[in-house]
């Protein structure tokens, strides 16, 4: 029998790949919202980013999210998630 297969995910910000269980999902669904998924099972589309401090403030630093969602993502979105982390930790 073969070992099962771990999926594997590359963060946004420091491009480093890990397993999926071991990132952060941000996903942004049909109407345009953006937010954490901590479930990773949120429908939408999803970008992956480790669960490093640093890569979360890069994430706001270069403005992430606008390329890997291909659309305008506010300021607000940015500080949103990035509180939303760090009172999780």
């Amino acid at each position: 029998m073969e070992p099962k297969k771990i999926p594997m995910r590359t963060c946004i910000a420091c491009r480093g790949e890990k397993p999926k269980r071991e990132m952060l999902r941000i996903v942004r669904n049909a109407e345009g919202a953006v937010s954490l998924d901590f479930s990773g099972k949120m429908p939408g589309r999803g970008a992956y980013i480790c669960s490093d401090v640093a890569c979360i403030r890069l994430l706001g630093k270069k403005k992430l999210l606008n390329k890997a969602f291909s659309a305008p993502v506010g300021d607000e979105v940015y500080r949103a998630i990035e509180e939303e982390f760090l009172g999780r930790k």
